[in-house]
């Protein structure tokens, strides 16, 4: 499996990186593509650096080389991520903007009718967001805000983080181990019936 992994500046870094970590244990292959903003944020929030990551990703494309082989149609590919999504990039996507390799890789899944993940990050969201949300899910785009579940019993944020990741697992058709899935109450059998 090949996926192209899109990290823009909105804060949330740890999803990503939880994200190519799940992705190396499935042994898939990891294009990724990082804004300069996204290599602030992962820093700020992390102390990482883009080069930390380098065991993770199999290829790395700058976000102004719109010559990358994933700003084709023609380079075959499982699905994208975008984690986390700035409402920037999402407003850029739905309107077709490619002003870099983010977008113009998003617009390709689009087009090419392949697997398109938005991780989008913002509170409070706006009607202008809204729109741009639903105008991507016409499209075809997934929209999966990072909202936390808490039908688990979380007790920490990597279990907050590990929920949403496997959540994106599950989308992209790989096996998830991050978080439990919901297996509802069990009542018994009513006894007496037959």
């Amino acid at each position: 499996m090949r996926l192209i992994v899109a990290v823009t500046g909105a804060t949330g870094s740890i999803y990503a990186v939880r994200l190519l970590e799940a992705l190396k244990t499935e042994r898939v292959s990891v294009h990724l593509i990082a804004s300069k903003w996204a290599e602030r944020t992962l820093h700020q929030e992390m102390g990482l650096t883009v080069g930390d990551l380098q065991p993770l990703y199999d290829c790395r494309y700058e976000e102004d080389d719109l010559a990358a082989p994933v700003a084709s149609g023609s380079f075959l590919h499982d699905g994208m991520a975008v984690v986390p999504c700035s409402m920037k990039t999402l407003a850029a996507i739905a309107q077709g903007f490619s002003e870099n390799l983010i977008v113009r890789a998003a617009d390709v899944a689009l087009k090419e009718r392949r697997k398109l993940i938005l991780v989008p990050r913002e509170t409070p969201l706006h009607a202008v967001h809204l729109h741009n949300m639903l105008t991507l899910d016409r499209l075809g785009a997934l929209i999966m805000p990072p909202m936390p579940a808490f039908y688990n019993h979380p007790r920490s944020i990597d279990d907050l983080v590990n929920h949403l990741v496997g959540r994106i697992l599950d989308h992209l058709g790989l096996d998830q181990h991050l978080a439990p899935r919901w297996e509802g109450p069990c009542s018994p059998p009513d006894e007496g019936l037959d």
